[in-house]
């Protein structure tokens, strides 16, 4: 299984609305993207995070570069600060775990 983490904290308040516009267009395509196998997003120490699980690492690359999410991607910069991270498991990480994965693997977006 192909383990997917963000988290992206907005640069202000005025950034809310075009982050929320995003974020559940993304949601919603990762929901229906063929080869999800789950896909959940929580707010943690006021950083936006999402965990997806996917059936191998070319079904969560199929949708990374389509549709809304692509959308998403180049509106990140613009809209906040955060990272990235993506790697094979066996298992999905503890929510609690995400901020220390992304601190210590993830790729600053």
């Amino acid at each position: 299984m192909y383990v997917s983490i963000t988290g992206l904290k907005p640069k202000s308040l005025f950034q809310a609305p075009r982050f929320w516009w995003h974020a559940i267009r993304s949601m919603q395509q990762a929901q229906r993207a063929p080869g999800n196998l789950s896909v959940e997003a929580r707010t943690i120490a006021g950083t936006h995070h999402t965990m997806s699980l996917w059936e191998d690492r070319a079904a969560m690359r199929a949708y990374l570069a389509a549709g809304a999410h692509l959308g998403a991607m180049r509106a990140s910069r613009s809209i906040g600060t955060g990272a990235v991270h993506g790697y094979e498991s066996d298992a999905a990480p503890a929510w609690a775990d995400l901020p220390a994965l992304l601190r210590a693997h993830g790729r600053i977006i």
